[in-house]
C-alpha cells in the first residue's frame, strides 16, 4: 500500500545551515497496517510523513502509495488519494462554515462544483449517522460554525472528514498534541475506531510513547534521520515504555532525550 525506498531529504544544501533530514529511509506498509511513528526532536518523523503527503519533494529515492508511483507527484494531486489530520485542530477545517457544509466539502473533494451543490436530506442523514458514534453531541448541531466547536470536536470532525471518502492513506501528524490528556484520549479512541471500521492504512506521528504503545500494530522509532526500530505483533503488545527506551539505547547508543515522550 505504501512503498518507500530508500528517500533522503536535505535542507539548505551546500549552506552552514545544511540539514540532512533524512538518511536513506525505506518503510513498506501492507495494507490495514496502522504504524505509529516516534521520536524526538529533529529525528525526521514530521519530514517522513510531509515527504509522503507531498509537501517536500525528495532528494533520492521514491515512494508508491497503492502501486502508484508518486515520487514527483505535487501535494494537491497525492490528496486526493491521502487524508491527513495536523497537530493544529484549526487546520483542516474551514471555520467560518457549518459542520455539515464541512463535511458536504469533504465528501465533494475532487469534484467539479456545479450550481446543484446543496446539501440533501439524505445527505444530511447521513452526516448525522457519521457524527453519532463520536459521543460528542455534534449529530444535533450540523449548522454550528465550526469556529464554534472545542479543540476536540474539531480535531474529531476533521478526522472524520480525512477519513469519508475512504483514502488509501491516512496520515495523523501529531494529532492530539494540543489537545489536553482526557480529550487527546478521546480523539484516539475515536482514531482507534475509524481506522479499525475502514480497515484504513495509517502513518500516526507522536511525541507520546505510551500512545505509540497503545496505538497500531506496528512501531517504528526514528533518530537523525533514520529508522532504528521497527516492532510489530507480538513483540509490540508486549512492549513498555522501559523496553523502548532500552531498545533505543542499544540501536542508537544514546539516551532518549526527550520529556514530553514519557508523558502519560
Amino acid at each position: 500500500m505504501l512503498e518507500i525506498k530508500g528517500i533522503t531529504k536535505c535542507f539548505n544544501a551546500g549552506t552552514v545551515n545544511e540539514k540532512v533530514a533524512l538518511r536513506n529511509v525505506s518503510l513498506t506498509l501492507e495494507k490495514g497496517d496502522f504504524v505509529t511513528v516516534i521520536g524526538g526532536n529533529g529525528s525526521g518523523k514530521s519530514t517522513l510523513l510531509n515527504c509522503v503527503a507531498g509537501v517536500h519533494l525528495v532528494d533520492e529515492g521514491s515512494i508508491h502509495i497503492d502501486g502508484v508511483d508518486v515520487t514527483n507527484m505535487s501535494e494537491h494531486k497525492r490528496a486526493a488519494v491521502l487524508g491527513r489530520v495536523f497537530q493544529d485542530p484549526m487546520v483542516g477545517t474551514a471555520s467560518n462554515m457549518g459542520i455539515e457544509e464541512n463535511l458536504a466539502l469533504a465528501l465533494r473533494r475532487g469534484q467539479k462544483r456545479g450550481l446543484a451543490w446543496g446539501i440533501s436530506k439524505k445527505e444530511r442523514e447521513m452526516y448525522r449517522e457519521l457524527l453519532k458514534p463520536l459521543g460528542l453531541g455534534l449529530e444535533n448541531r450540523l449548522s454550528t460554525k465550526v469556529g464554534l466547536l472545542s479543540g476536540g470536536q474539531r480535531q474529531a470532525l476533521t478526522l472524520l472528514m480525512a477519513t469519508i471518502k475512504k483514502p488509501k492513506l491516512l496520515l495523523l501528524d501529531e494529532h492530539t498534541a494540543a489537545l489536553d490528556p482526557k480529550t487527546a484520549a478521546k480523539v484516539l479512541e475515536i482514531s482507534d475506531r475509524i481506522i479499525n471500521e475502514n480497515n484504513l492504512t495509517t502513518l500516526m506521528v507522536t511525541h507520546n510513547m505510551r500512545d505509540a504503545i497503545r496505538h497500531g500494530n506496528r512501531l517504528i522509532m526514528m533518530y537523525e534521520g533514520q529508522i532504528v526500530l521497527d516492532i510489530r505483533g507480538e513483540e509490540k503488545k508486549k512492549l513498555t515504555v522501559e523496553d523502548l527506551l532500552h531498545q533505543f539505547e542499544t540501536a542508537s547508543g544514546e539516551k532518549f532525550a526527550n520529556d514530553r515522550a514519557l508523558l502519560l
